[in-house]
């Protein structure tokens, strides 16, 4: 695993030194986009319609639009400067119970694991936690964005999940079309219940499979093993001129044949122009 950011849990008045790795993966089949005609990937410019140029990304800053067509320029130092303290560190605020955050708070989980010499108090917390039954609520720094956080055991590992702020889960009274009160048929209701009942299991996430990308991928082996293949061509490569002296010679010696031939018809060394001047560029 690629270790995504390392810091510590403050934990009270201990500094429980962590790494922090990514705990899911994206298995979705990502599909690129080509040129109908020749089969060549799409490339994606970064342009100023204003110049009518590329840009490169050194002339990019960030701006922030506060009214339609009006920017104030944002500098990294301008971030730097109010960065919080938590950047660095897992700020434990409070500990609480699992089933009082609705799944609906939750975003991205990542594993944590000791650093360093941070075995026993890693250990100390995750023992703590286990027998307390109480998960923790953190802040946490990642990308120049701060996040609240719950703290909580993974089988054996200490995982932390972002969770999102209040003022960033929209309302229920704004989703459009939600039923208020419908009389319900009483045998009606009981049969719903006794399906759930015939349906209620034990959860085991090993039996569930993304059906939809298997046969996309079964699919696409087909396809290979049926030579169903669209290569792209070779995108033309300028190589850098080695040495100017070098270059001038070998288009000198290019012009050689040409003039030893004698000048050739109007028409015939308006044809020949753009074949002289492509050799007239040495790369390697």
């Amino acid at each position: 695993m690629h270790t995504m950011w390392k810091g510590s849990i403050s934990f009270g008045l201990v500094n429980i030194p962590v790494k922090m790795f990514s705990a899911t993966e994206d298995k979705d089949i990502r599909f690129r986009h080509l040129h109908k005609d020749c089969g060549t990937p799409i490339k994606y410019s970064k342009t100023c319609p204003s110049c009518n140029r590329e840009i490169e990304t050194a002339e990019i800053v960030k701006g922030y639009e506060y009214e339609k067509g009006r920017f104030v320029i944002i500098q990294d130092e301008d971030i730097e400067s109010i960065m919080p303290e938590t950047r660095k560190s897992i700020e434990i605020l409070d500990f609480v119970s699992l089933e009082e955050i609705d799944p609906i708070y939750y975003d991205k989980t990542y594993f944590l694991s000791p650093n360093e010499t941070g075995d026993k108090a890693y250990t100390l917390l995750r023992e703590a936690m286990n027998r307390t039954g109480k998960i923790a609520i953190a802040k946490i720094t990642i990308r120049s964005k701060e996040s609240l956080a719950a703290v909580r055991l993974y089988k054996n590992c200490i995982v932390m999940e972002t969770i999102f702020y209040p003022d960033e889960v929209r309302a229920v009274e704004h989703v459009p079309g939600l039923p208020g009160h419908v009389d319900l048929n009483e045998s009606e209701m009981n049969m719903a219940i006794q399906l759930i009942e015939n349906l209620a299991t034990e959860f085991n996430p090993e039996k569930y499979t993304d059906e939809y990308r298997a046969k996309l991928t079964e699919m696409i082996h087909a396809k290979i093993e049926g030579e169903e293949i669209q290569e792209a061509p070779e995108a033309p490569r300028l190589g850098k001129v080695v040495d100017l002296m070098a270059a001038l010679q070998a288009s000198l010696e290019a012009t050689k044949g040409d003039k030893a031939a004698g000048a050739p018809a109007r028409e015939e060394q308006e044809e020949k122009e753009p074949a002289k001047k492509r050799r007239r560029k040495v790369t390697v």
